[in-house]
């Protein structure tokens, strides 16, 4: 689809509701919203009736990587709940077919610590490469281990070749297998039919050949959704414009390979001294021990970020609230894993986890993301879980942490600049907008993507239920 395809001749939404209440018209004209009111219709101008139905922002997934979420999709998933034993990610290795067999989402309970030598016994045939869940660790087999040597760049310290296994250094990986990135096209698809239209590709390693990649994905139209791209320093050289705006550095941390600190508090002042934030990774509460002791030496910019805060005991959470950072969540891991979490984890850490009344009444700002791939894009499955805190088998995990259904929405029409503040549907904003086809009384207890009706972006409808449906 080119970029001139779906524009749209001056549009009017007849019969809208916002949050605040009342009914209203709006016209977008260039891609703005120019007028509301109770409005007549101009001679040549596309008109939407609403019916009633809520008309939001655009919702935007505040951290996402993309080019993981693309190469994912075209996986194999080798990991729960898809795959529960060792047995059925045996038959699923051992499809038939030629080239690469990628997989990923791979966790230890479902074969234990596998390696080359497991791998082998069931797919000697062909390469393969399996992706561990946390992202971090990539399984080889001997076929794939000689294909990723055959390149002859000198093997980085994380690769052990007598077990196949590359942990921390998919750069390295990239360079030694050549090929493309994935096109977006799919995926750009798929989340405009969830009304989001805003995406902030969270990769630590983004720099200025990610830069142009995503610039040639927007233009030929495969990737409609605006982009803030977050990544290394190099980004700041790079052009932007209003569809691909800078993100903050991304630092991305370890707790078994903290780095030094005196460093981390240089790399967070010499962001703020290119006007840049700093996003840290914290998945344990030593990282976010770690970070927090930082950003108190650093001091605290506007676009500074605390990525994740998984585990957060009160003590941090206050400590968050004094600096004046936000939380980037996502509400979806205890639906997509709080059943492992209930099993793996000590009961009582379980209310540290994934938190977010803890934060809100502290008054701590948040935005609401998938982290994709490693749970669903879906956002209207994040904002379900963040109101019921159920796991996929059911159960509740830090049930205390619960939130309103307006809270939940909140979290994705957060401004990705600056997100403690809400975007609004008003004049003079970009029209970039989702449209549900009840309002919000009747969304509110049943949040669900089929709820949306129509997504636009900069005045061009990328997503129209009514006219993508079957004849």
């Amino acid at each position: 689809m080119g970029e001139t395809a779906n524009i749209m001749p001056p549009l009017l939404i007849r019969n809208a509701t916002l949050l605040e209440g009342g009914r209203i018209d709006v016209r977008v004209v260039e891609g703005h919203i120019v007028e509301m009111g109770a409005l007549p219709v101009v001679e040549g101008e596309h008109v939407v009736d609403a019916a009633g139905g809520l008309l939001l922002p655009g919702l935007h997934d505040h951290h996402i990587h993309c080019a993981a979420t693309a190469a994912a999709r075209a996986s194999v998933q080798c990991g729960p709940p898809d795959v529960a034993d060792a047995e059925t990610l045996a038959a699923r290795l051992a499809a038939p077919g030629e080239g690469w067999l990628r997989g990923v989402g791979y966790h230890d309970s479902v074969a234990g610590d596998i390696d080359r030598r497991w791998i082998d016994r069931v797919a000697p045939d062909r390469p393969v490469r399996i992706q561990h869940r946390s992202g971090r660790l990539w399984i080889f087999n001997s076929a794939g281990l000689a294909q990723l040597l055959v390149s002859g760049l000198p093997p980085p310290q994380g690769l052990d070749r007598d077990r196949g296994h590359l942990f921390d250094d998919d750069v390295w990986m990239r360079r030694a297998l050549g090929g493309t990135r994935p096109a977006l096209d799919a995926l750009g698809g798929d989340l405009a039919r969830l009304g989001v239209t805003g995406l902030t590709d969270m990769s630590p390693a983004n720099g200025p050949e990610e830069h142009r990649w995503f610039v040639a994905e927007q233009a030929s139209g495969a990737l409609p959704q605006r982009v803030m791209l977050a990544g290394a320093e190099a980004l700041a050289a790079c052009a932007y414009d209003e569809r691909l705006m800078p993100g903050p550095v991304k630092v991305h941390l370890h707790e078994a390979q903290l780095p030094d600190h005196d460093a981390l508090i240089a790399r967070i002042v010499a962001a703020h001294a290119g006007a840049r934030g700093v996003a840290v990774h914290c998945v344990t509460e030593v990282e976010l021990v770690f970070t927090l002791a930082a950003f108190e030496e650093a001091g605290v910019h506007a676009a500074d970020r605390i990525e994740h805060a998984s585990v957060a005991p009160d003590a941090l959470v206050a400590r968050i609230a004094a600096l004046g950072l936000p939380v980037v969540v996502q509400p979806l891991f205890p639906f997509e894993r709080g059943d492992a979490y209930r099993r793996d984890i000590a009961q009582a850490e379980w209310p540290y986890l994934y938190r977010l009344r803890a934060f809100r009444e502290a008054g701590v700002a948040m935005a609401g993301s998938s982290d994709a791939p490693y749970v669903d894009i879906d956002p209207w499955a994040a904002m379900r879980t963040a109101t019921d805190r159920r796991t996929r088998d059911g159960a509740t995990l830090g049930e205390m942490e619960a939130i309103e259904p307006e809270a939940a929405l909140a979290l994705y029409l957060a401004d990705p600049v600056d997100v403690r503040r809400q975007r609004k549907v008003a004049p003079g904003v970009a029209a970039d907008l989702c449209l549900l086809d009840q309002p919000w009384e009747a969304v509110r207890g049943d949040l669900s993507a089929d709820h949306v009706r129509l997504t636009m972006i900069a005045g061009r409808i990328v997503h129209d239920r009514v006219d993508e449906a079957p004849a």
